[in-house]
This record gives structure tokens, C-alpha cells and sequence, in this order.
């Protein structure tokens, strides 16, 4: 069964079958919480609790602390920026940990960002430190990721696409909502996890929603152990999966992109933005985004965030 862990300003809590019980803890970070894991377990024991509604929840995933995303890693989302699927290879970049923010915070738009989008994403919250070289399989996974969140990849497309540059696009304050909860699961739930559905609506409007089985390219076990050839992580560290077909942008229609080939960069980028205008689908001022990932049964359940879109 699983243990869902939350976090407010000053303390961190457990889910328990009346509501939201206090860990008795002196962890600070997540990786102090997850190696205090009797304390967890005892929480989720306890009668004495809150109303979950009461409290003003955090990210519980804690910075400062490493952020690698997945690049287009599902067969929709590759198709959909017109790539193939069959020779997407696996690939990672970085987010700059202060773009984590609470499930429930507001979205900030920095004023010179013109196309903002949302990516949601599953979440892996490293549990214990792994050195480069370390094996990992399968077998072993669950040893090394404590648990699941929901993210937010927000991405400032302006940015990202004419300087190929995600690092800046992707890391200013606020574009990595995580949580409400940071669920732990064991080898056996973790077994599951094909069986998560990603959704995400705009203003109540659907805008993804997809499985695990079947979209995904590249599983939590294949990541880490391409990670680990290179990249000392430890724990308390995240790790973001990658996002579905039906966020804003998408690829041109093919003979625009051919005809943009041809094209000097700064006038295709202008051209291609200009297009990109007329979607409604970027988010804008007031825009409340809801973002969930759950079985279809709910035996796991990670929760929904609720975050309102400002532009500053």
C-alpha cells in the first residue's frame, strides 16, 4: 500500500485513514525525510489529524537538489513535433532546482516571455545517493527511487526553440510545480507503473491525457541506467519523464516546415512565432491549470495540482 508524504512551510505530514497526521521528524530536506522512514510509517498511524484542505501545501521535493528532465519521451508528443518515434533516442536536460514551486502556487509569466506551455509529468524522487558506474536494472529499481510526484514542465517557447536553449526556458521561477504528494511505493506498486494515466486540463478543458503502457519510450529503469554512466545523483533528487501528445505547440504542417528549412534562422523563427499566435492553446493570463496522474483505479494516486497562470 502506499504512503503518501506531504509538506507545508514548517513541517511535514503523512496521509492516515482520518486525514493528515504530523511526522514527528527533524528533517529538513527530502532526503533527510526519506531517510527517516519509521517516522513516516508511524504517522500514518496516528488518529490525531488534520483536515488535508487546511494546509497550505509545498513542493515535497525539496531544493536545493538536481533537476534532469527526459526529452520527448513519449511516441504521441515524438509525433506530434514531427520526429518518429523508432529512432528517438534517448536524451535528458537540465532545470535549474529554483523553478520549483507548491502544487498550488501561482504559475509566474516572466514579462518578456510571449508563448508560455505546460507539460504535465510523472515525477521520480530519488531515495538513495547512486555514484556513476552504479548498476541499475529492473530488479533493483525500487531500491533507488522512493517515490512518484506530479510535475509541471512549464516551458517558455519563445525561448526554447529559436536559442535551443531549454535550460533558460524551462528553470525561471515557478515552471516546476511538484506534488501535493510525493507518493513512496514499494517493488510491487512500482510494477504498475504503466498502468499511470497523465491528465491535464486548462480552464476545466481537456488538453492531455494518456497512459504509461504504450506512450512511453524509454521506462524509469532504462533513464537510470543511462544516467548513471555519467551523472552522481542522490537522494532527494527528481527526475522528470517526459509529457504526452496536446500541449500548445506542435509541429508545423510538413510543407510549411519544408519551406522554413529554406529559410534564413531569424526569419523562420519570426515567421514560424507569427503563426504561433493565433493558438489559443498557450497559456494566458488568469488560466487555471489542473494537473493529475492516477490509476485508472485509483489504487495510486499522486494527487492533482491547481495552479493560476499570472503575468507579471
Amino acid at each position: 500500500m502506499t504512503m503518501s508524504v506531504l509538506r507545508t512551510a514548517d513541517a511535514w505530514w503523512a496521509l492516515a485513514p482520518t486525514g493528515a497526521a504530523r511526522i514527528a521528524t527533524s528533517a529538513r530536506t527530502t532526503a533527510e525525510l526519506l531517510a527517516d522512514r519509521a517516522a513516516i510509517v508511524a504517522a500514518t498511524q496516528r488518529t490525531d489529524t488534520v483536515d488535508v484542505a487546511e494546509l497550505d501545501m509545498c513542493s515535497p521535493v525539496t531544493a536545493p537538489c538536481r533537476v534532469v528532465a527526459q526529452m520527448t519521451n513519449y511516441a504521441s508528443h515524438v509525433r506530434d513535433s514531427g520526429m518518429d518515434p523508432k529512432t528517438t533516442p534517448l536524451t535528458f536536460f537540465r532545470k535549474s532546482s529554483a523553478s520549483i514551486s507548491g502544487p498550488f502556487a501561482p504559475v509566474h509569466k516572466p514579462p518578456h516571455v510571449k508563448f508560455l506551455d505546460y507539460e504535465v509529468e510523472i515525477g521520480l524522487v530519488i531515495g538513495r545517493d547512486i555514484a556513476v558506474g552504479t548498476t541499475i536494472s529492473a530488479d533493483n529499481l525500487s531500491e533507488y527511487i522512493a517515490g512518484l510526484v506530479v510535475t509541471n514542465d512549464v516551458s517558455a517557447r519563445d525561448i526554447q526553440l529559436p536559442q535551443t536553449q531549454f535550460y533558460e526556458a524551462k528553470s525561471y521561477p515557478t515552471f516546476t510545480p511538484v506534488g501535493p504528494a510525493l507518493v513512496l511505493v514499494d517493488a510491487g506498486e512500482f510494477a504498475r507503473f504503466g498502468d499511470l494515466r497523465l491528465r491535464l486540463r486548462v480552464n476545466g478543458e481537456e488538453r492531455q491525457n494518456a497512459l504509461v503502457a504504450g506512450d512511453m519510450l524509454y521506462r524509469p529503469a532504462q533513464a537510470l541506467q543511462s544516467l548513471s554512466r555519467f551523472q552522481d545523483l542522490a537522494a532527494g533528487d527528481l527526475i522528470l519523464t517526459g509529457t504526452p501528445v496536446g500541449t500548445a505547440l506542435s509541429a508545423p504542417p510538413k510543407p510549411i516546415e519544408i519551406i522554413g528549412s529554406l529559410l534564413p534562422p531569424a526569419i523562420k523563427w519570426k515567421a514560424f512565432f507569427k503563426r504561433q499566435a493565433d493558438n489559443p492553446k498557450y497559456l494566458r493570463d488568469g488560466d487555471v491549470i489542473e494537473a493529475s496522474v492516477r490509476t485508472d483505479d485509483g489504487a495510486i494516486d499522486l494527487g492533482t495540482q491547481r495552479m493560476t497562470v499570472t503575468y507579471s
